[in-house]
């Protein structure tokens, strides 16, 4: 993913500064000890325009959680400031070629915030993860089937990384075959299915006590190495542009082919069955009402 004179840019926000800096180091340390091959550089800082400074990608994974008594509209309009200013540093010193991943939930929003403040860039640059929610749908549809995982092809999610997103069973396929032959219960593709995809975060932090951080760090990896494989197909959040029906303006998860080093088309000629559209349109509700609440915060 790096090349040997593209450094890994470590940076930690929303932190008190020494703590911070001092986890910091141990994550170098233990990259250091990971004996990356591509690894031939790493700058530990706490501030942004440094740290983002010539970045040929800026993977944005931190974010403010949701604390106790705290309004869905307070904690967009709190992550909404974080990500204005990292915006507007990235567009101001990160490199010509820069693509901006982001991770940090609500990622689609923040995303589509971050995108808001670009002057340089273009808002294609910006995309949002929603890879976690693939590789989720993809265990699941594999493990219904009792097949192995890489027979499960073309999974693909629609929408928010939330619990509304829709993983698009009838798209898939299932060692060659649609995975709706295969798994021909339609009761539990639409319910338990769509159910177990959207609301795995919340049952992982049920079960450990911990957010999902490690299938995250691997999902992003996936998101990263797909979008620079020309020919890849895969999911990403992007903005939307108006297809699939979803509001032009908000960042939605899509189907996308990669087709140079950082740069996917959308694909759009998946066709929508009534169950999905209705999926789709809940979906897109979600997204507009968090634009909705920041607003004003969007130039």
């Amino acid at each position: 993913m790096f090349g040997p004179d593209q450094p890994v840019i470590l940076q930690l926000i929303e932190a008190p500064i020494e703590k911070a800096m001092k986890a910091l180091e141990g994550v170098a340390m233990e990259l250091d000890d990971c004996a990356f091959p591509l690894l031939k550089g790493i700058v530990q800082t706490d501030d942004a325009k440094i740290g983002f400074k010539d970045a040929n990608w800026c993977l944005l994974i931190g974010a403010k959680p949701r604390g106790p008594g705290m309004e869905r509209a307070d904690l967009l309009k709190d992550n909404g400031r974080i990500f204005i200013t990292q915006g507007q540093i990235i567009d101001a010193v990160a490199a010509e070629d820069a693509r901006i991943a982001v991770v940090g939930n609500p990622a689609n929003t923040n995303c589509m915030i971050a995108a808001s403040q670009a002057k340089r860039l273009p808002a294609d640059r910006f995309t949002a993860m929603v890879r976690l929610d693939q590789n989720r749908a993809q265990t699941q549809l594999a493990k219904k089937a009792g097949v192995d995982l890489t027979t499960v092809k073309n999974i693909f999610i629609y929408g928010n990384h939330s619990p509304s997103m829709f993983p698009a069973f009838a798209h898939a396929t299932i060692g060659g075959r649609p995975a709706t032959e295969v798994i021909t219960d339609s009761a539990w593709l639409q319910g338990p299915f769509c159910e177990t995809v959207g609301k795995r975060g919340a049952a992982i932090i049920a079960a450990r006590g911990a957010s999902s951080a490690a299938s995250a760090a691997n999902a992003l990896v996936d998101h990263v190495r797909e979008l620079v494989t020309p020919g890849a197909i895969h999911s990403i959040a992007v903005k939307s542009n108006g297809v699939y029906g979803f509001d032009a303006n908000v960042w939605a998860g899509v189907p996308v082919r990669t087709t140079t080093p950082g740069s996917y088309e959308v694909i759009t000629d998946y066709k929508m069955d009534d169950f999905a559209k209705s999926k789709l349109a809940a979906t897109n509700k979600e997204l507009v009402e968090e634009r909705a609440f920041v607003a004003d915060l969007i130039p």
